[in-house]
């Protein structure tokens, strides 16, 4: 029986999907809060927001994502160990069990959109089995205005998500790694979710999809978070997961256009979503303002934040159930958010790292071709020792395009696209370490997220255009003598360490690393690309001698 707002014409039997019990749709967020608690989904913290649990799977599930190989797609996919291949038949048949899963169940439905501009907004549809991830299609996707409800009736999804947690694969009769899957079919424009409740794999999979049709329509599609200051300047931040990009582009003296996805066209910067997931773990109100009082909002959704049983108060320091703890928060939580999600033209870029090598210099200015170098690397590290059982010494990560898991296409395609925009507006490119200085991880110190923010304040304002820059010796980039508000020693990575010769040995390793990870791609850039990255030249010493 359906139940909520007006239901499509275009209804679920369109997907395979009947006999089911009730529907319920587009159903807005005090209703799904009332089933939240109905369903013992969750509970309702302190303040307002709604804590849910995720189960064993407290991120995305990478090794379980596969795209399934069919005749429309198969030769434009980047096929490798990001996109999987998966037997059309298998699928077909995974489906028919879901669908047979599926007959007499409650499910939740969610008509909305994905991308701000209209020229490329995209229908979608998200069905769920759990009212708290329809919560989270609603906050995170756009959704269309209130006096436009009457239209719901007419949506025709270009693009569905099928998320049902509690139906679990079997890896023997599926062909699948274990009981979760995340299966893309560009064909037929539908993602199928099963065996994990993590919901971030719901934004990620519409992404991917936008990731594939977008740039055939010659709009680059970015997983960067972007604002715009008073005059109109876009700044973009790339950056993979805890290199600072939600933190950097919540700035309260610029207004946030959108904290993770997005796409340039010919008009300038759209937001393909309308909310925000940002990481909360140690939020504090003093480092990140904005995006703590969301914690603190009706309509938030925590995943995985602890708090006290009886008082209902957070405890945003606790990583007992993981370090991976999220908020998703409709954008207009942030108060100087940009309503229609849309502006201009960006003036700068900056791409994010997190080094925990502690060798990458704070703030350092990119030719055109060192920015498709550091694009096409993608590069942070990850802290290994944070995980039981692993080496405490820091692991290089390259993400081409600062997001491989969600590239459907080829790297350099995107690639292309960038470097168009970035001659054709005139853009300057910035490399930024929100890593270790001093030492690698261990022994250095995480750079102050105070210097962090004034450098990036510098960029974007201007304040170093006049400032003398000399090229790192290592790196290549650009890096300034002096910045306002920030002491000069920290700037040259080199006099931080109290070693040198260590120092040297650190620096010379992770560039034979670049190098390494960069050749997948010399077939693939010009000859200047190739030769932006850091110098390999000289011998590199063995970090056990």
């Amino acid at each position: 029986m359906p139940t909520g707002y007006p239901q499509s014409h275009y209804g679920l039997d369109q997907h395979g999907l009947t006999n089911l019990g009730n529907v319920h749709w587009n159903h807005n967020t005090p209703r799904l809060y009332e089933a939240i608690i109905r369903r013992r989904e969750g509970i309702v913290a302190h303040m307002g927001p709604i804590v849910v649990r995720t189960g064993s799977h407290t991120g995305r599930a990478a090794k379980d994502k596969f795209i399934v190989e069919e005749k429309s797609s198969r030769e434009l996919v980047w096929w490798g160990a990001v996109n999987k291949p998966f037997p059309q038949n298998q699928f077909s048949s995974l489906f028919h069990r879901l669908q047979a899963y599926l007959q007499g169940k409650e499910v939740f439905v969610q008509d909305c959109y994905a991308g701000a501009d209209p020229r490329y907004r995209k229908p979608i549809r998200v069905i769920t089995e759990n009212a708290w991830h329809n919560l989270f299609a609603r906050t995170m996707f756009i959704q269309a205005p209130l006096e436009e409800a009457d239209k719901l009736a007419d949506h025709v999804p270009e693009f569905t998500v099928i998320q049902v947690p509690n139906f679990r694969a079997l890896p023997d009769v599926d062909g699948t790694v274990s009981e979760a899957f995340i299966i893309l079919h560009l064909g037929l424009r539908l993602v199928l979710i099963g065996g994990t409740a993590y919901a971030g794999e719901i934004k990620k999979s519409v992404f991917t999809w936008m990731n594939y049709l977008l740039p055939q329509q010659d709009v680059l599609t970015m997983h960067c978070s972007a604002n715009v200051g008073a005059g109109g300047d876009v700044a973009l931040f790339f950056g993979l997961s805890g290199t600072g990009k939600t933190t950097l582009s919540a700035d309260p003296q610029r207004a946030l256009i959108g904290d993770d996805e997005h796409g340039w066209s010919d008009d300038g910067i759209f937001n393909l979503e309308g909310g925000c997931y940002a990481k909360v773990i140690r939020l504090s109100p003093e480092g990140e303002p904005e995006i703590y009082q969301t914690t603190r909002r009706f309509g938030t959704i925590l995943e995985n934040v602890t708090y006290d049983p009886w008082t209902r108060r957070l405890d945003l320091d606790d990583a007992t159930l993981t370090e991976n703890t999220r908020a998703a928060y409709p954008l207009a939580h942030i108060p100087n958010s940009v309503e229609n999600k849309r502006s201009g033209h960006p003036r700068n870029i900056l791409m994010l790292t997190s080094d925990a090598f502690g060798v990458m210099p704070p703030l350092a200015r990119l030719t055109p071709e060192q920015a498709m170098y550091h694009f096409m690397s993608g590069y942070t590290a990850k802290l290994a020792g944070t995980e039981a059982g692993l080496s405490p010494e820091p692991q290089a990560v390259f993400s081409a395009c600062f997001g491989a898991p969600f590239m459907v296409l080829h790297p350099s395609e995107y690639a292309d696209l960038l470097r168009e925009r970035i001659a054709r507006h005139q853009v300057n490119c910035w490399l930024v370490n929100t890593g270790w200085t001093g030492g690698p991880f261990g022994v250095g110190r995480r750079m102050p997220l105070e210097y962090t923010r004034t450098l990036v304040r510098n960029a974007l304002t201007g304040a170093l255009d006049d400032m003398p820059f000399h090229p790192d010796p290592i790196f290549q980039v650009l890096v300034p003598d002096h910045a306002p508000d920030v002491p000069s020693e920290i700037l040259h990575p080199r006099n931080t360490w109290p070693d040198p010769k260590s120092y040297e040995v650190r620096a010379r390793d992770l560039a034979a690393r670049f190098a390494a990870n960069f050749q997948q791609f010399e077939d693939q850039v010009p000859e200047e690309v190739r030769q932006a990255g850091p110098v390999t030249a000289e011998p590199v010493e063995s970090l056990e001698t």
